[in-house]
């Protein structure tokens, strides 16, 4: 699926994606979601549920109930708990909003989804928060323009970029590429 949704993005940039909601509640898709969530082994949220809890219940019985909300477009995301953690180097805290896990495992999915048409329009030389990139691959990429003879390099970083971001035009640029639809 994701190959697939990649190559028909790569192939027609101006094309914009519809009828992708069905292919978030998958349970193969929803169950890579889990395993990614899994995987990174974050803490609970607002509703204090662990990991363990979700395993305790059944993943394949909570994966089934996320599955028939979604689908009937009544799945209620919770609130995210809000913590606030130390930034490197200083002794400023920066606020992390933590969603319940069965949040992280619809927005794993969704993310299954749509990281593939996304990601037909990113420009190679982009390698931050990119699947099979690494900070390692941009460093070898100025390691290489170096021995061409390249002598610059410029690094930016927007403070506060995510809160920084307007989000109606996020999602206006979202909806260039896909089609937003509210289940009904």
């Amino acid at each position: 699926m994701q190959l697939a949704l990649y190559r028909a993005a790569k192939a027609d940039p101006g094309r914009r994606f519809h009828a992708l909601r069905d292919k978030v509640f998958r349970r193969d898709v929803l169950w890579r979601a889990w395993v990614a969530v899994r995987r990174n082994n974050g803490v609970p949220g607002i509703d204090r549920t662990t990991l363990g809890q979700i395993e305790e219940y059944g993943v394949a019985r909570l994966l089934d109930e996320v599955a028939v909300e979604l689908q009937q477009g009544r799945y209620p995301p919770l609130p995210t708990r809000r913590v606030f953690i130390p930034k490197p180097g200083t002794a400023e805290r920066r606020p992390l909003s933590i969603p319940a896990v069965r949040d992280r495992v619809v927005q794993a999915a969704v993310k299954i989804v749509l990281e593939p048409i996304f990601e037909a329009d990113m420009l190679s030389c982009s390698f931050g928060f990119r699947p099979k990139r690494s900070a390692h691959d941009a460093l070898q990429v100025l390691i290489d323009e170096s021995w061409r003879g390249r002598r610059w390099v410029v690094e930016t970083d927007i403070a506060n970029c995510f809160s920084a971001i307007p989000h109606d035009k996020l999602m206006q640029a979202v909806q260039e590429r896909v089609c937003v639809t509210r289940p009904s």
